[in-house]
């Protein structure tokens, strides 16, 4: 059987770190509260003039250099995000042509947090549709311009940064074996950004409205989180014909920890298991599994033959998981 295989993985966090201790001077908020709602201890930030374009490139070119491919190789770049360069042209046209993929075909998905399994699922499906491709899939996000920074509620929530893979078809075992995706339109109002778009556009109201910034029902949200997490791990489980203990590794979207330590409580699945990052980086949206995927490639806590789960949920609401056999 073919399968898109994932042969290479890169990851970028820009350099400037914003503490918790940080935060304290900027709103009514202690690193305790944050630490035990979150389990954020810090999160990455973009300098002014970076865009979200220039963390998926540097993303890119780590993957590229750890795959031993150049960019001419790509035939598509899929990008993942929520918070684009600009409505259009696609965040992923815009990487392409910096990192000088001349021959891919380059789009993005907006599935909220879920964006990258989106463009993962997406990515296997042409993999399998022609096994010669080689195709690149990206979370990239800034959410620091999106965030409203006198907001205590959000503003702890969220970072910057960026992950990449690259998939190629292959004959055998090792590979994607699965992706499952959900939505709810009728849940948008949990968390979304009201200004900007067609509904409610550009104006000097949707500014001093406060328009232009991410609106959340934390409370809410938790909830179907925490049940939709649980639910579309269990199908990925049941589809594969696999229980808790055939997995090595799951990683989840790292919103927060609590809502990770009850999905796992829901199903029985131990935290031993679950690889966790958003003490360093916060809740980096599309991003924040690609950004792990590396990590744990990197730190050797995943290796051949390794079954690997991935879920996620976000604003919609959509959810979604993938098993992989790495």
């Amino acid at each position: 059987m073919i399968r898109s295989r994932i042969i290479a993985t890169g990851s970028y966090a820009p350099p400037k770190v914003l503490t918790n201790f940080d935060l304290e001077k900027m709103v009514e908020t202690t690193d305790e509260w944050i630490i035990s709602r979150s389990g954020i201890r810090e999160r990455r930030i973009v300098e002014t003039n970076v865009c979200t374009s220039d963390l998926g490139t540097q993303a890119a070119l780590r993957a590229l250099n750890a795959a031993g491919l150049s960019p001419e190789d790509l035939d598509f770049i899929i990008t993942g995000t929520n918070s684009p360069d600009m409505s259009f042209p696609c965040t992923g046209c815009f990487i392409q042509a910096k990192i000088g993929a001349k021959k891919a075909a380059a789009f993005d998905v907006s599935a909220g947090c879920t964006s990258f399994i989106h463009a993962l699922s997406l990515a296997d499906k042409f993999i399998k549709e022609d096994p010669s491709r080689k195709v690149m899939v990206l979370g990239a996000e800034i959410m620091s311009k999106v965030t409203d920074w006198t907001d205590r509620a959000t503003c702890v929530l969220f970072g910057d940064g960026a992950g990449a893979i690259i998939l190629v078809g292959e004959e055998g075992e090792r590979g994607v074996l699965s992706t499952h995706l959900h939505s709810d339109g009728s849940l948008w109002e949990l968390l979304y950004m009201p200004g900007g778009g067609s509904a409610n556009p550009s104006s000097h109201e949707t500014v001093d409205k406060r328009m232009h910034y991410i609106k959340m029902a934390g409370n809410q949200l938790f909830k179907v989180a925490v049940r939709a997490l649980a639910d579309v791990s269990q199908e990925a489980l049941k589809f594969n014909g696999l229980k808790n203990e055939d997995i090595d590794i799951m990683i989840p979207h790292q919103a927060n920890t609590r809502i990770v330590e009850a999905m796992a409580k829901m199903i029985n699945f131990p935290m031993e298991k679950i690889f966790l990052n958003i003490d360093k980086y916060g809740n980096t949206s599309s991003a924040t599994i690609p950004i792990a995927m590396d990590e744990v490639q990197r730190e050797g806590k995943v290796k051949a033959g390794d079954l690997m789960l991935l879920c996620s949920f976000g604003t919609g609401v959509t959810w979604g998981s993938a098993v992989i056999r790495w």
